[in-house]
């Protein structure tokens, strides 16, 4: 398996979004109250799409740190072709993964159900992979075509709640568009121009260290060596 994995380390910055916010909220909550939505997702996208885990049984028992950094844990994935699992950890508990994948969960979740090109996510900083590489083309591969719908896949498992939980469903994505909306406008009103005050500041200051550094003599010009 993959070194031993404390902490975050560097990778994309988590972004102003709904999703940091909710994060903030959900810090205090014990992880195990996850666990159960966590196991129904998990047996949902085995139930609707077990060729992914069957793609993957050739790997040797590989597990996936999936570490979406605008929330306050990660996720530990073992896609075992029988009995997957999907379990929360803290972001400071011990793991031996087989590779890393780091991100946004918007990002993380846009990957899986296929709407974004992975490479373009890693050559942008957007995603970053860390550990056994092999195994993350193995699992992009699976993944890819398909056509995961982590929504409509929980909300199939529902049976007589899938029409409330979808209509409660489609109500928190309404509210959740117009938060990021709204912090979009925030972002653009009042972070982007600091942004750009700072990047100029940045950038007069190296214009002024390269004018210092073409000014500074040579030691063959102070000495009049040859």
């Amino acid at each position: 398996m993959g070194k031993r994995d404390t902490a975050r380390s560097s990778g994309p910055a988590p972004q102003l979004s709904p999703v940091l916010f909710a994060g903030f909220a959900l810090r205090p909550l014990p992880l195990a109250l996850l666990q159960p939505i966590l196991g129904v997702a998990v047996r949902a996208i085995h139930q609707r799409h077990p060729d992914i885990f069957e793609r993957l049984a050739d790997l040797d028992g590989p597990v996936y740190l999936v570490d979406p950094v605008d929330l306050p844990f990660r996720f530990e994935l073992v896609p075992d072709p029988d009995r997957p699992s999907l379990r929360a950890l803290a972001e400071d508990e011990d793991v031996m993964p087989t590779a890393t994948i780091r991100g946004s969960l918007l990002t993380l979740i846009d990957l899986l159900e296929g709407r974004i090109d992975g490479d373009a996510l890693f050559f942008s900083r957007d995603l970053v992979i860390e550990g056994d590489t092999e195994a993350v083309v193995a699992l992009r591969n699976a993944v890819d075509g398909a056509e995961v719908d982590v929504a409509a896949d929980v909300l199939a498992r529902l049976g007589p709640l899938a029409t409330p939980a979808g209509l409660a469903l489609a109500g928190a994505r309404a509210l959740f568009s117009r938060a990021a909306a709204d912090l979009e406008t925030l972002r653009s009103a009042v972070i982007a121009p600091a942004l750009r005050r700072t990047e100029s500041h940045e950038a007069a200051i190296r214009g002024l260290e390269e004018k210092l550094a073409s000014a500074r003599p040579t030691r063959r010009a102070r000495t009049g060596g040859p």
